[in-house]
């Protein structure tokens, strides 16, 4: 039997293929979620599509973005995407900890935010990242070798092949249909109602964070917000940007030269690091743009990182 959210009764999306008939869905239907299992993460069908991926020209510099992180969303290409599921929400530390526990999943420490440097603290970890969270919230503190056994495990009990998005996939999920600098549009300071990004709220209630670039809105959270708790997108995803910054499959190249147009994850250059998008809570507006990436060393767990489960449809 195939899970809901791969039925076309769960699915209006899944019948039409006229990308401006589904551009008329997206926005008359609310996306429908279901889930595989009692702990297992909401699903949301993404449809098949085309989009240009990466920054616009003239963007990085528009945002002052400094010259060592210019030009890794570049050049821009246009990408074909297959149809598949996306996790509503980022993965909860309340959904990890059925995997931790179940595992037995060890974690020996975890870069945190002291309020004048970053620094491992070996106490630290998705339980206790730094600062309070519940069973709600996104997940922190997880390595990419932990979001991997994660989904593998999930396959495991479920029977569906749970992964972790391609890059190409999480831009395509996170644009949700547009074209501008982030989902809501080009403005970074409308960013309080779609994203919990460094805000007034961070730079009054963080430590050390009253010297940061934020936006110009309050999103009445200092750190991580519960998932859900802004607007989603056209594909009725949230939190795509910021809360948490996201890993994805891809290993880490430093531009898009010669990467592959059909969704696909990146398989060469050095796998070693990963790509991680979507920036989190602590990001200032540079940070929260659709096209921006980072790479990161697979084996290392930071405060401010989580991620999202797809599935092959």
């Amino acid at each position: 039997m195939s899970p809901p959210w791969l039925d076309e009764q769960y699915s209006p999306l899944k019948r039409y293929t006229d990308p401006l008939y589904v551009v008329f869905l997206l926005c008359s239907f609310p996306a429908v979620a279901a889930k595989d299992c009692v702990h297992c993460p909401e699903m949301v069908v993404i449809p098949a599509g085309q989009f240009v991926m990466g920054a616009a020209p003239g963007e990085e510099e528009r945002a002052n973005l400094a010259e060592d992180f210019r030009n890794r969303s570049q050049p821009q290409r246009s990408v074909n995407v297959k149809q598949f599921a996306a996790g509503k929400f980022e993965v909860t530390q309340g959904e990890y900890r059925v995997f931790a526990e179940a595992t037995g999943r060890a974690s020996d420490g975890c870069f945190v935010w002291r309020g004048a440097a970053f620094e491992m603290d070996p106490a630290k970890s998705w339980r206790d990242p730094g600062f309070a969270q519940d069973d709600a919230h996104p997940v922190t503190c997880v390595s990419w070798e932990d979001a991997s056994a994660y989904v593998m495990w999930l396959s495991r009990q479920t029977g569906r092949k749970y992964r972790l998005l391609t890059e190409a996939e999480w831009e395509y999920a996170a644009r949700g249909g547009t074209t501008t600098t982030r989902y809501w549009g080009d403005d970074a300071d409308l960013s309080c109602d779609y994203a919990n990004g460094a805000d007034r709220s961070t730079a009054a209630r963080v430590p050390g964070a009253d010297s940061w670039h934020v936006a110009k809105c309050d999103d009445r959270r200092a750190y991580t917000a519960p998932v859900g708790s802004y607007r989603p997108n056209a594909f009725g995803l949230y939190d795509m940007l910021g809360n948490v910054e996201e890993w994805t499959q891809d290993c880490w190249n430093g531009n898009y030269r010669g990467a592959p147009t059909d969704g696909s994850a990146v398989i060469a250059g050095d796998c070693s690091l990963r790509a991680v998008r979507g920036g989190a809570w602590d990001d200032g507006p540079v940070g929260v743009p659709a096209a921006y990436r980072v790479g990161s060393p697979t084996t290392i767990r930071v405060y401010r990182r989580g991620f999202r489960v797809a599935a092959e449809m």
